[in-house]
């Protein structure tokens, strides 16, 4: 049986960090895979330098749809009296960090059934705070559904279906009344309206891109990535997917 687990990522802020140089820490675009293998060691309490476990979360296929592209923003951070490098005296230092602001996210994962069941349930009720890249970036909403009625629109899950096939027919996750209510006039309208989608796939497959994102070891000073190859892509947006899940579900206000 192919199990995936849908979930949902919104926060004011989020920061998925490739590379970070010196003084600069920059954010890609949507999060990496190292980041989403990190958010779910927490959920399930696996320590940083346990890299068997922290492996078999590096094996699950993984998909990324942007159901809002975030907006690119940078903080300035200054720390004094640091000292120089020669010895004598000290220095202010003033570093740039990039994340994104207002970003939706709906992450697929594809894998064994017992991971995929055990990261299922540790989204639930965490072993550690989650976190989108940076300690403050907290969620803002449910990763998934409880299983109670109503509730905010989210990640729906466990699905007994193909990452791909999640990926085509997942409720749109925006939660914006005038967001909603444009998207869908616009394809009353005949318009097309498309998600970003990054999809897990094989470095042969024409059209793939390398992302150094995978991770080998995340013990703090010595982490280490290998490159994965994802596919870019898009899924076109429907009505059935802004109307699913509607009846019951309060919509929330913009950020």
């Amino acid at each position: 049986m192919t199990l995936s687990l849908a979930l949902c990522l919104d926060a004011p802020m989020q920061s998925w960090g490739i590379r970070s140089r010196f003084t600069m820490r920059e954010t890609t675009r949507e999060p990496t895979k190292s980041g989403i293998v990190g958010l779910l060691g927490a959920a399930l309490g696996i320590p940083r330098d346990d890299e068997k476990e922290l492996g078999r979360l590096a094996g699950l296929r993984m998909a990324v749809r942007v159901d809002r592209e975030g907006i690119l923003e940078r903080d300035y951070h200054t720390a004094q009296n640091v000292p120089t490098t020669a010895g004598t005296g000290h220095r202010t230092v003033v570093s740039e960090r990039y994340y994104l602001a207002d970003a939706l996210f709906l992450v697929v994962l594809e894998g064994d059934e017992a991971t995929i069941t055990r990261a299922a349930a540790a989204v639930q009720r965490p072993h550690w705070p989650l976190c989108f890249g940076r300690k403050p970036f907290v969620p803002a909403r449910p990763l998934t559904r409880s299983g109670r009625p109503g509730g905010p629109r989210t990640g729906e899950g466990l699905q007994e279906k193909p990452l791909d096939t999640v990926l085509h027919d997942h409720p749109w996750l925006e939660t914006r009344p005038k967001a909603r209510a444009w998207a869908l006039a616009d394809l009353q309208r005949g318009e097309t309206i498309e998600l970003r989608t990054m999809i897990d796939c094989d470095p042969a497959v024409p059209g793939a891109e390398p992302r150094h994102d995978q991770p080998i070891s995340l013990v703090r000073h010595d982490r280490r990535f290998t490159t994965r190859a994802v596919l870019p892509g898009y899924v076109a947006l429907t009505e059935d997917m802004i109307s699913a899940g509607d009846s019951g579900v309060p919509e929330q206000a913009q950020h």
